[in-house]
């Protein structure tokens, strides 16, 4: 039976050899990256010293080639954020996440939301935070007064579910408290139900909950959740956003729409960001070439968009072109591993998986420098588990090289409103 080191140490064998990081792999290895982890550490100052003055924060966007490091990366940034006192959350762009719709990441975000003193579901331990002892703290009574502001932003309805979650005692109350959470996560919320329980505590007539769409109350939660963490006593949400490159595929309207999302993830949109809330993004190096140079983005997208028929088309393409630039001009890229990072990664994936095997592995090792870190680890890894399994016959390891593929592709899309035939469905790409 392995121990519990030898069990943290397979984990991370396992991890490794997928290609996937997770928390053990991460916690043995750390980060190559200082600069980076750094910045990310000025940014999450910045974050809070911006939060003084009622003001966003930026963002940051990452690049990397396929098998580089950028998912290690994050995950490392996310212990960071954690032991500051965040509220992390780790989005992977997918079908199921695809970046242009706010509701989806919103709700995925909220899903992998972890916070620094629980196991709990995210707002469920934001709850019970509040209920016991929260109500009475600053950091509370600063949050009911700006969401009651009739100047915040916000539907009238976050207001009152925030008044019937603290009339109604919190967490004490479960069934109710269940119903608010939810609908802080981004679920629906009849309204009929809302009222009456307002009616039951004699405030019928002082929120007027008046017609919101669905799709504007997800924009909405970007700015409502952060206070809701900062009431709580958290430092702020940290939101990072994996496979960003994936927009690639996206028809021309969808690439649009991302473009412009990776914009107000970096906190660049004259429309104000959301305090309290910052991002880190990251984006496949080839990217830029591929995609914003050879299929013309940079050029074809505003122009599209400008020619479209939609009325907020005009205002979504200089949103697009403010998000192109980013990716053109300010994302960061990681730095490129030395002999010695490689050769100390190496020795500390040897001790990992000797610990995890009860097995040394040999020392004579290929440093091949032509190979990616992750192409480095799996080829290593496989290499070990041959040795260790058959010890007396050679073992020669085939590293096959694989490319992003940027070929578009609607099957990754989700209809749109537009597309269920609630509005338009704006320009077409002359790609798909």
């Amino acid at each position: 039976m392995r121990s519990e080191q030898a069990l943290r140490s397979w984990r991370a064998i396992e991890a490794l050899r997928a290609g996937v990081p997770n928390r053990d792999a991460v916690r043995a290895l750390g980060s190559s990256q200082p600069a980076i982890e750094q910045r990310f550490r000025d940014q999450l100052k910045d974050l809070m010293e911006a939060l003084s003055h009622g003001e966003p924060g930026d963002g940051l966007l990452i690049a990397g080639d396929f098998g580089t490091g950028k998912s290690h990366l994050l995950e490392h940034l996310q212990h960071i954020a954690l032991e500051s006192n965040f509220v992390c959350s780790k989005v992977v762009i997918s079908k199921e996440t695809p970046l242009y719709d706010q509701a989806k990441v919103y709700t995925a975000a909220i899903e992998a939301a972890k916070v620094p003193d629980s196991s709990d579901a995210a707002l469920v331990a934001i709850a019970t935070k509040l209920t016991d002892g929260g109500f009475d703290k600053p950091e509370y009574d600063r949050f009911r007064h700006w969401v009651d502001r009739p100047d915040n932003g916000l539907s009238s309805r976050f207001a009152a579910t925030v008044f019937v979650f603290q009339r109604g005692g919190g967490m004490n109350n479960a069934e109710i408290a269940d119903r608010l959470i939810q609908f802080w996560s981004g679920s629906r919320l009849p309204v009929s139900d809302l009222k009456a329980w307002l009616k039951e505590s004699g405030e019928a007539a002082t929120y007027n909950l008046g017609k919101v769409s669905e799709k504007e109350l997800a924009r909405q939660r970007y700015s409502f959740t952060p206070q809701l963490i900062l009431a709580a006593g958290y430092a702020g949400w940290v939101l990072l956003v994996d496979e960003v490159e994936l927009i690639g595929r996206y028809s021309l309207r969808q690439r649009g729409k991302s473009y412009a999302e990776i914009a107000r993830h970096m906190g660049k949109l004259q429309e104000g960001g959301n305090p309290g809330l910052t991002s880190v993004l990251a984006i496949s190096a080839s990217f830029e070439s591929e995609v914003l140079y050879e299929r013309r983005d940079e050029e074809t997208i505003p122009n599209r968009l400008r020619a479209g028929l939609g009325s907020d088309d005009p205002l979504l393409a200089s949103q697009a072109e403010r998000g192109m630039r980013i990716i053109s001009r300010e994302r960061v890229l990681l730095e490129q591993p030395t002999d010695v990072v490689i050769h100390d990664i190496t020795e500390k994936v040897r001790s990992i998986y000797a610990e995890a095997y009860g097995w040394s592995p040999p020392t004579d090792y290929d440093l091949n420098k032509t190979l990616r870190m992750r192409q480095h680890l799996r080829r290593l890894i496989s290499g070990w588990d041959l040795k260790r399994l058959y010890p007396d016959h050679d073992v020669d390891i085939a590293v096959d090289e694989i490319t992003e593929d940027y070929t578009v592709n609607r099957d990754l899309e989700t209809p749109t409103d537009e597309e269920n035939g609630t509005g338009y469905s704006g320009v077409t790409d002359s790609n798909t």
